[in-house]
Formats: C-alpha cells, sequence, structure tokens
C-alpha cells in the first residue's frame, strides 16, 4: 500500500486562486491607505505652520511671507509654501509628490487658496 501523503495538483492550484482574489482586493486598499496618508500629512504640515506663523507674528507683528523665515520644518515629500501673507492674514499650500491632492489653509483677511473655514486645512 503507498500511503504518499501531500497536496494533490487541484488543491494546490485553488490556494493560488484564493491568494490571487485576496491579493486584488487587498492592493487598491493599500494604494488608498497610501493616499489617506500624504493627505493627512499635509494637513499636519498646514498645522504646524499655523503655530509657527503665530510665534513668528508674536515677534514681528507681520506674518512671515516665506517658510524660510520660519522655525519650520516641513514632513519628507511634502513642499509647504505661503501664498499671501500681510500683517491681517496669510494663506497657505501644501503639495506632495506622491499625490494629485492639494491643500490649503489661510488666517485672518487672507483670501483663501480654496473655499473652506479658517483655520482649517481643505484638500482637493
Amino acid at each position: 500500500m503507498n500511503n504518499s501523503r501531500g497536496f494533490t495538483l487541484i488543491e494546490l492550484i485553488l490556494i493560488v486562486v484564493i491568494i490571487g482574489i485576496l491579493a486584488s482586493i487587498a492592493i487598491p486598499k493599500f494604494g488608498n491607505t497610501k493616499e489617506k496618508a500624504y493627505v493627512a500629512g499635509m494637513k499636519a504640515d498646514l498645522r504646524n505652520l499655523v503655530t509657527a506663523q503665530e510665534a513668528y507674528f508674536a515677534e514681528h507683528v507681520v506674518f512671515a511671507s516665506t517658510t524660510s523665515d520660519l522655525n519650520y520644518n516641513v514632513s519628507v515629500g511634502n513642499a509647504v509654501f505661503v501664498v499671501s501673507s500681510s500683517g491681517k492674514g496669510w494663506s497657505g499650500t501644501a503639495t506632495n509628490s506622491g499625490t494629485a491632492h492639494t491643500c490649503s489653509i489661510y488666517i485672518g483677511n487672507a483670501t483663501p487658496p480654496m473655499a473652506g473655514y479658517e483655520g482649517q486645512p481643505v484638500c482637493k
């Protein structure tokens, strides 16, 4: 009597098909998660820009016109710019090389780059 143990070819093919189906579900979800992480990083950088601008305003009585004037570090992959600045307000935008989304924020009388509420980052 031959008592060989192992899997049949049909069982192995079935396992490979199941793994393929699970991978086809998981890969798009992973891409969406990365997109959300990039947007969350840009929003965090804009909130940190608010804090840096307030500290600058406390010392100079005007808002900074560039991020290089501030004690401010941007997350890796993000680019943050002050779009407009005056003594009564400022606006800024953030982009990331990994996504097509752009986020913006404004404070005071500055013209908002995107529709939203003052002090809250908005992404499109």
